[in-house]
């Protein structure tokens, strides 16, 4: 792989992982589309370190405060707002982790490398995204979580995992928003969730790594990208809306059935 493909696609990685549109969609459409070989499963992984890197760093007092709290709960007996959501956000990962790793498998097996589900899923998914986000109220923030929302968030997580092309980010948005919460906490929300999966897929490809310059540009293009990726939905999503993101999506899927057919 080329140090340039290894930028585009860390680019890729970093704007799509972080947005509502899918990540695994596009890593395996432009290497598709600009006949590159496929992405070795180890430097899709550092592609995601990358994106991990930047939600870490971008929400590190966050974490900070919630590892924290989370604690205190257990030894000081404290409740505070980041000691519940700490153990939120560690009810909701369990279930998701196993459900992910189960249905990925399956994925694998029944889908395999084919550009057809990847394009119907980008358009149903944006069709769901849209009509959720404009019927949705939103008399939730995220300080305010239900156990209740917070689990069904985060096993949403495993619908992405089993339809290429669905988004984690866009799923779990899409149920946060289904589930009562303004869009900034539910995007909030989904980052924070997100750490963890990626963190375990991380861990367990380690072996797998191949360290070069190509691997180094795509991590460091992803990190950087999903930054500043972070830190505009954040501010957007406090007077804007996830129509624009649906209607990228069902743009981009109907282009792939195009060139599907074409080719």
């Amino acid at each position: 792989m080329s140090i340039f493909q290894a930028f585009i696609l860390g680019s890729v990685q970093g704007l799509t992982e972080l947005l509502p549109i899918s990540s695994s969609a596009h890593l395996a459409v432009f290497p598709w589309i600009f006949n590159w070989s496929e992405i070795p499963e180890s430097f899709d992984i550092a592609l995601h370190f990358g994106t991990l890197l930047a939600i870490s760093l971008f929400f590190i007092k966050d974490w900070i405060a919630l590892i924290k709290g989370g604690f205190n709960q257990v030894i000081k007996k404290e409740k505070t707002v980041e000691g519940k959501m700490f153990w939120y956000l560690v009810i909701a990962t369990i279930p998701a982790g196993i459900l992910s790793l189960v249905l990925d498998k399956l994925s694998d097996s029944i889908f395999g490398g084919s550009m057809l589900p990847i394009a119907i899923a980008l358009i149903v998914m944006g069709i769901v995204l849209y009509q959720v986000d404009k019927k949705a109220s939103a008399d939730t923030n995220y300080e305010n979580m239900s156990l209740v929302q917070a689990v069904l968030i985060g096993i949403s997580q495993a619908i992405a995992a089993a339809f290429p092309g669905v988004s984690r980010s866009g799923i779990t948005m899409t149920v946060a928003r289904g589930l009562g919460l303004d869009r900034e906490s539910a995007a909030k929300y989904s980052f924070l969730l997100s750490t963890p999966i990626i963190l375990a897929a991380v861990i367990f490809s380690l072996p797998a790594f191949e360290l070069s310059l190509a691997f180094v540009i795509g991590v460091l293009a992803s990190f950087v990208v999903g930054m500043l990726v972070i830190k505009f939905l954040l501010n957007y999503l406090k007077k804007g809306s996830f129509k624009g993101f649906a209607i990228y999506r069902i743009v981009f899927g109907i282009l792939i059935l195009i060139l599907t057919w074409v080719r």
